[in-house]
Parts: structure tokens; sequence; C-alpha cells
């Protein structure tokens, strides 16, 4: 059983609509959410135009991870949970 304040990792890949470039999603997921967060790949349209994507390692207890899950998905972005790292 892991404990409520417990440190967990949770590795997700999210998207970014264009509409959202201006939207500080990753910042809030360290400023509202108190998570360490690790970009470990990401693709850029250049010049900010397109979609962008992001490989996330989030880690913080599990109840603020599942709190910026929420978030994200309140969002309506797409997001894929614990993708497989070796393809990174």
């Amino acid at each position: 059983m892991v404990s409520d304040n417990q440190l967990t990792h949770k590795r997700i890949r999210i998207r970014i609509p264009k509409d959202y470039h201006q939207e500080p999603v990753i910042s809030r997921l360290v400023s509202d959410y108190g998570l360490i967060v690790n970009i470990t790949a990401a693709m850029l349209g250049s010049n900010g135009v397109g979609d962008g994507w992001f490989d996330l390692d989030l880690q913080g207890t599990s109840a603020q991870i599942d709190s910026a899950l929420i978030y994200i998905n309140d969002l309506n972005l797409e997001i894929w949970h614990d993708i497989d790292t070796g393809s990174w």
C-alpha cells in the first residue's frame, strides 16, 4: 500500500493543441499541483505552428498526480498513461 505522502512517478504523453500554446499547462502542473515535472521528450511545430507533444515524467504524491490528471482531462487534452519509455 502506498502512503498518501509517498512520492510516486507517472509517465504520460500529452498533446497540446495549437489553441493552447498560450496556456501554461505544464507550468500549472508545477505551480498549482506541486509536481516535479521532467520533460523527457517534446515535439513542437516551428514558430509555434501546429500541435505539440510532450512526454512527461511526473513526480508527486498519488493525490497530486490524480488532481493534475483531472486538470488535464478538464482541458480535453489527449493523454496517454504509462507509455513505454523505451520508445522515447
